[in-house]
């Protein structure tokens, strides 16, 4: 049976200067169907802008908009993700960590919005993740800065990407610097990208974030 209009739970959007709340509830014909502070759902098609929100591709069930110079891609059904709040608006202060029987710590998280399995690594400058994993989150990342890194397994081409948002708990920071990397990776590794916003504090097998201001 066609299907010519896909709507569902909506996306929820935190956006800066006018603390915008912009919702994508469905798609149709190309077109996105997009809601306003609340106000009366409007079909937009690609180029075209409401109330500053402007948007820029319509691409199966997913939506990229652009407000201020940020793009953000919007998926139908997706979990609310935020973009763009202050700092002081950015979640809890604190986070609270406890290391597993090996001594890591394992929290999971989102990136942009979409879930994955972070492990901490302090010795890692940025937030690194496999390219399979940044391709089932959504992420281009082959439209990044083409880096060589070095891995166990010699250095390698990965690609610097800038990430809309990370989350861990109640916690999340934006604008965040991340490497992906063609090896497998059976997690995220949680680097200094991420770990320089808060002041670290460990305690026998906890580890206590305090987010910097």
């Amino acid at each position: 049976m066609r299907r010519d209009c896909a709507v569902a739970a909506c996306v929820l959007l935190a956006l800066p200067a006018a603390a915008q709340q912009v919702a994508l509830s469905g798609v149709a014909g190309g077109k996105a169907l997009v809601t306003i502070d609340a106000a009366a759902p409007r079909f937009l098609s690609p180029g075209q802008a409401h109330q500053g929100v402007k948007l820029l591709s319509v691409q199966g069930e997913a939506a990229v908009i652009e407000v201020n110079g940020q793009r953000q891609t919007l998926r139908v059904g997706e979990a609310p993700v935020s973009q763009g709040q202050s700092k002081t608006d950015a979640g809890a202060k604190r986070v609270v960590l406890t290391a597993d029987s090996q001594g890591h710590f394992m929290p999971p998280g989102q990136i942009n919005g979409r879930q994955v399995q972070f492990m901490v690594d302090t010795g890692a400058s940025t937030v690194a993740l496999s390219a399979a994993d940044a391709k089932r989150i959504g992420l281009n990342y082959e439209s990044g800065t083409k880096v060589n890194v070095s891995t166990a397994n010699g250095n390698v081409v990965g690609y610097r990407v800038q990430l809309d948002s990370v989350r861990v708990g109640d916690a999340q920071v934006f604008g965040v610097t991340a490497i992906v990397v063609p090896q497998s990776m059976p997690f995220v590794l949680l680097g200094n990208s991420f770990l320089t916003r808060f002041q670290m504090q460990r305690t026998n097998d906890q580890l206590t974030l305090d987010k910097r201001y």
